[in-house]
């Protein structure tokens, strides 16, 4: 098998698969808040107590692994990718626990109408938030390099 290009095309859309995964995770995610002892215990992000990992895709999700994997059949490789991306739904959620962590502390300190927020905290505000971001966006471009990488190891 010829190793694909690590193009922008295909590193765009290995992160798309690896939303979408992220997106059926938290869905699982969701369903299990609703029902969970403590759910609605106060202290929490929003997250409930710990990352779901469903891999079982989307449709959408499904096309995207189609158009990236059509020739795969290495069951190795299926499962070192599987892995990259439970993986990935693990550090995103993780992520998503920062974000919502800064925003909480952030609230709690200058309050949640933003609209009164001197020019100074908005900034500041907007600056946490660039920070996390941007962190969410390496790893999230790190983790599609790898699932990439998967498909077409050898060894």
């Amino acid at each position: 098998m010829v190793e694909p290009r690590l193009d922008d095309e295909r590193l765009g859309r290995a992160e798309a698969l690896l939303q979408e995964a992220v997106y059926r995770s938290r869905a699982s995610q969701a369903a299990e808040g609703l029902f969970a002892k403590g759910a609605d215990e106060p202290g929490g992000c929003g997250l409930g107590a710990r990352a779901a990992v469903v891999l079982d895709l989307s449709d959408e999700g499904r096309e995207l692994f189609d158009a990236l994997f059509a020739e795969l059949d290495d069951e190795r490789r299926l499962e070192e990718m599987r892995a990259v991306l439970a993986d990935w739904v693990r550090r995103q959620d993780a992520l998503d626990r920062k974000r919502n962590h800064f925003l909480k502390d952030f609230r709690r300190t200058h309050g949640f109408d933003r609209a009164e927020y001197s020019p100074e905290v908005a900034t500041e505000y907007r600056a946490g938030l660039d920070r996390v971001n941007a962190e969410v966006d390496a790893a999230r471009r790190e983790a599609a390099e790898r699932l990439l990488r998967a498909a077409t190891s050898v060894g």
